[in-house]
């Protein structure tokens, strides 16, 4: 995604190596074309498979497909490349081959990646997903919405229709962002599905070193956020200072344990970017202080409530997936609200026209 200064190929196998401080990785096979892959593999070549944990994701075709500009490339699911009948073929061979890239023989968690609305309602995918697991390809099978914030009302039928089968689910949490994802939480909770939450470093403002007049490096993701984001968040942030002095953590530690405080959440995935500036942090450093969280939970119920206060977000954004703003055709990571949907949010006691719209609305 180009966060930050690039760093170099040794540099990132050691950053990215499992030990025993950390010992999950994830990949996702579209990243560089199996780029993203392949260097994981270099990075955990000669490690022994027991001593980590390989998270894999799948879901768009750079095989067959063409890349749509900065959308990327379409999902496997896309009716111009298949119909229900060949999502387990594709699959399959997107699974093995990007555990050839990786080196191994079966991921512990895959991920359906970034799925379409056929993604998250069609049991044809949902069970070649389930087959992948049955071949011993993975352990563990998921659902990682994305890659914008958003997709609550998908993710909470995709729960309530295939809980069964799925065991992780993947959201965006962290304490300025805590609107839209923990409203499926509690969906999760009850499926007896566990939550994977990323950007919970919020663009590394919970890393510290990202001040306001920051000059991001060209292309970089984060140039999609709203003009004085970093001056906004870093106020906010202010406020939860006491909350991580008090319990003698940093913040991006009261972020990891802020979201790990929350019902279903299991797993943190903050993201590591070298910055750019005289100012900036050795990415190595940040990666120690992941590794030092503390295991215990030093967040009281109340202290958590604060914190979601402080950083309250609700309305802040356009959401993608299902939207009762979204008007004219269905796009691959947007469409209009149907029946069911507005009957799951009726379950969830969920108001789209007010929970899921951005606030100008």
């Amino acid at each position: 995604m180009r966060f930050g200064e690039p760093i170099d190929d040794e540099r990132f196998a050691a950053l990215v190596r499992p030990d025993d401080a950390i010992s999950t990785v994830i990949t996702a096979d579209v990243y560089g074309s199996g780029d993203a892959d392949r260097m994981l593999g270099a990075a955990i070549a000669g490690i022994p498979r027991e001593r980590m944990c390989v998270v894999g994701a799948v879901g768009h075709d750079f095989y067959t497909g063409e890349r749509d500009g900065a959308k990327g490339f379409p999902r496997f699911t896309d009716p111009r490349l298949r119909d229900r009948s060949g999502y387990a073929d594709y699959l399959t061979m997107a699974t093995e081959r990007s555990l050839k890239r990786c080196g191994i023989d079966a991921f512990d968690l895959l991920l359906l990646h970034n799925p379409d609305r056929i993604g998250y309602t069609s049991d044809a995918v949902w069970r070649a997903m389930a087959g992948l697991r049955e071949r011993r390809l993975t352990r563990m099978i998921g659902l990682a919405p994305g890659p914008a914030n958003g997709f609550t009302l998908d993710v909470i039928g995709c729960l309530e229709q295939f809980g069964d089968v799925i065991d992780w689910a993947m959201i965006i949490l962290n304490p300025l962002e805590p609107w839209p994802g923990e409203l499926c939480l509690a969906a999760a909770a009850t499926a007896g599905v566990k939550v994977i939450t990323r950007v919970v470093d919020y663009g590394g403002l919970f890393f510290d070193d990202v001040l306001p007049g920051q000059e991001l490096t060209a292309h970089d993701h984060r140039g999609f956020r709203p003009a004085g984001w970093i001056e906004a968040g870093r106020e906010r942030i202010a406020g939860m200072r006491p909350f991580a002095e008090r319990e003698n953590l940093t913040l991006i530690q009261l972020a990891c344990q802020w979201n790990l405080a929350h019902e279903a959440v299991e797993c943190v995935v903050p993201t590591l970017i070298q910055e750019s500036g005289p100012g900036a942090r050795p990415v190595e450093d940040k990666r120690a202080e992941l590794a030092a969280l503390p295991p215990a939970l030093r967040l009281t119920p109340a202290d958590v409530d604060a914190i979601r206060t402080l950083g309250d977000n609700t309305g802040s954004m356009a959401l993608k997936g299902a939207n009762p703003d979204h008007e004219g055709a269905e796009r691959p990571d947007r469409w209009p609200l149907d029946d069911d949907l507005n009957a799951v949010a009726a379950r969830w006691s969920i108001n789209p026209t007010s929970d899921l719209v951005a606030a100008h609305h």
